[in-house]
């Protein structure tokens, strides 16, 4: 008999709003939207300025926004949402039943993702705050940059909703900026747009003197293009969409304007600072004098803001990485009721000391710049792998599809052949960040599967007479009158052992109803969905909770909505069964019990076993409970520690010997 009791949740918001073109200026453009600060800089620092640098520099910037930011992510990869949501973990959960060796490559895109978080910020911050110094020289930049993260960090608990509004004028004022100061030095030489002809790129990365490293600096106009796809459920496709034609346009007037103003300096040699004889960049060399100052405080602004774009990320991946069982359970926040909004303390915490770490260690953006980009191919190539499944699933023609993936491929594949230049002069420290995350998510994955795999089953049917009779055995003191039981069997049908065990064997525990309560996570962000058994009327209930991955799983506020509503249809008697207390009506109380499955001294795990489940322990002892996971009121919850064995113990032989009367036997 199924009483199902229904969730309502809001519906998916894909209109193009004004608010929404705001906001979405301002968390998800920063990193790609201020790479015109660096990127002319990063390619033609040591080298010679010429005709030849020039024009196959912008050509490969031309194309490189073209085919992997517009076409990749802007045109394609946004179709490949997850009921609205995106980023590589949606990504995974739509073609994770195609092959179960896919979590592989999906948690090395998310780490690369992760670990890019700890670097964007620090260089954005940096690369502004040492403008300032044109205007305040001596200026100490690492604590000024240290402060500005402190409270860049600090304004996340109040939301990206908060952030967003705040941040999108200012960004409109950036890319307004940028394109102005693009055109002005264009006009002086409008020639500079034969450098859309992608011979240019192939003439540069085949003839200059190690041309194709050229890549690895190229590549660094890009590397927010990742952050148009993660944070599709903050702004929405529409708004992502519509916005990008207004911010790509800006980004190649800057760019081309600055290519137009180096052409004017053929034969100047640009020093290894990214600076030219004036001792400006590139992209403040576009400035007049009189507009320097607030040119620099625009763009020193503006770099703050570009952080945001891998910081709300970041909370995504966190928040849907813990829903799949891929991360630790910890705390998450809702700043805001509007869709996709959420603040994770912990990962704050986390990328807060990461990007301090990062400042301290590297000081200048320059060094920065040597590990910029080295993960976050790691991640696109991967995205590129997950999608080339999707796109298959979706009826796609292999042709078609093997054209356009390999295409993907060869092109970021070639960037990280290029970024692999860096490793040495700092790139190894963004491979050595990735790889702490992967550590983290494998060895909870990992553990997981081991503890899941040994986990014993037994038919809940075969108990009813036993409860029932438990139920009325008066010589036992009770032990609530609603005995709940947060049980992991996906069968209704089904129950662990060690749920018996403690029922029955380890403190019989009388209830006047038992009620056996599954969580299923969907694939699907935002389903909230429930489902009610009444196995034994009276007696035995099992409830089942389908909830999306972008779900809050207030499992307490829930299953209080399904009782009220099993009550008002009449389905259940909750009143409680003391005579004294039954005549008044009175409610009877309600106890949660959570089985913390614990691995004895008694396993033998070979050494990787050990290893995983040892991390997997440590992340636990540092993470709130189960109880605290699922949003149970902790005042009614009971937390019982129960052996786990995952393998057969060792035989031995002990010899015993028993006395009776005095004799020995």
């Amino acid at each position: 008999m199924d009483h199902p009791a229904k969730i309502e949740h809001s519906g998916r918001h894909e209109s193009v709003t004004f608010a929404g073109l705001l906001i979405s200026l301002g968390i998800i453009y920063g990193d790609i939207g201020t790479s015109p600060l660096y990127v002319l800089s990063a390619i033609c620092t040591g080298k010679v300025i010429s005709r030849d640098l020039i024009y196959g520099a912008l050509s490969c910037v031309f194309w490189t926004l073209i085919l992997v930011t517009t076409f990749k992510y802007v045109v394609v990869t946004l179709r490949a949402d997850n009921k609205g949501e995106g980023g590589i973990f949606s990504l995974y959960t739509l073609v994770r039943r195609r092959a179960t060796w896919l979590i592989v490559p999906a948690i090395i895109g998310g780490c690369a993702l992760l670990a890019d978080g700890m670097i964007t910020p620090p260089i954005s911050v940096s690369s502004a705050i040492e403008g300032l110094e044109y205007l305040m020289p001596g200026i100490p930049t690492v604590k000024i940059v240290l402060i500005i993260l402190t409270l860049l960090f600090f304004v996340q608990q109040f939301g990206t909703n908060v952030v967003g509004k705040a941040f999108g004028p200012l960004m409109l004022v950036w890319f307004g900026m940028l394109a102005v100061l693009g055109v002005i030095h264009i006009r002086h030489h409008p020639e500079i747009f034969q450098a859309l002809n992608p011979y240019y790129a192939y003439h540069l990365l085949t003839t200059y003197p190690k041309g194709f490293f050229i890549l690895g600096a190229v590549f660094l106009c890009t590397t927010g293009a990742e952050a148009l796809y993660t944070d599709l459920g903050h702004c929405g496709r529409g708004n992502i969409r519509v916005t990008w034609v207004f911010v790509l346009s800006a980004l190649l007037l800057n760019y081309f304007g600055q290519g137009a103003y180096l052409l004017g300096l053929e034969g100047q040699t640009v020093s290894l600072d990214g600076k030219i004889a004036s001792g400006l960049t590139p992209f403040y060399a576009l400035m007049p004098a009189w507009f320097l100052p607030f040119g620099i405080v625009v763009a020193t602004v503006a770099t703050v803001i570009a952080s945001q774009a891998l910081i709300s990320g970041t909370y995504t991946l966190i928040a849907e990485a813990i829903r799949l069982n891929l991360w630790p359970k910890v705390r998450i926040k809702y700043p805001s009721m509007l869709k996709g909004q959420i603040y994770v303390p912990s990962a704050n915490r986390i990328l807060w000391l990461g990007c301090c770490a990062v400042t301290l260690y590297f000081q200048k953006a320059a060094f920065m710049e040597a590990a910029y980009g080295l993960a976050i191919t790691l991640n696109m190539i991967v995205t590129s792998l997950l999608l080339s499944v999707y796109l298959r699933m979706h009826g796609m023609r292999v042709p078609l599809l093997g054209a356009m993936i390999g295409g993907f491929l060869a092109v970021e594949i070639s960037f990280l052949l290029a970024n692999l230049d860096k490793f040495s002069h700092g790139g190894y420290v963004s491979l050595v960040m990735g790889f702490a995350f992967f550590v983290v998510i494998w060895s909870w994955y990992a553990a997981r599967k081991i503890r899941n795999r040994y986990v014993e089953f037994v038919r809940l049917e075969d108990y009813y007479d036993t409860l029932h009779n438990l139920s009325n055995d008066t010589s036992i003191g009770k032990y609530a009158t609603n005995l709940v039981y947060m049980t992991s069997a996906n069968n209704k049908y089904e129950i662990e052992w060690k749920i018996v065990y403690s029922l029955l064997y380890k403190q019989p525990k009388r209830a006047d109803i038992y009620w056996f309560v599954h969580v299923d996570v969907t694939d699907e962000p935002y389903t909230r969905t429930c489902t009610v058994d009444v196995l034994v009327p009276n007696d035995v209930i099992r409830v089942d909770f389908k909830l999306g991955f972008r779900v809050e799983p207030r499992i307490n506020q829930y299953f209080r909505q399904v009782v009220a509503e099993l009550v008002q249809r009449g389905v259940v008697d909750i009143t409680s069964r003391y005579s004294s207390l039954h005549e008044k009506n009175i409610i009877g109380d309600f106890r949660f019990v959570v089985l913390d499955r614990v691995l004895t001294h008694d396993n033998e795990l070979n050494f990787y076993e050990k290893i995983v489940t040892s991390l997997h322990r440590l992340w636990r002892s540092l993470c709130p409970g189960e109880e605290k996971a699922f949003g149970l009121d902790t005042s009614i919850v009971e937390v019982e520690r129960v052996p786990l064995i995952v393998s057969k113990p060792r035989e031995f032989t002990l010899d015993i010997t028993v006395s009776s009367g005095g004799h020995k036997q």
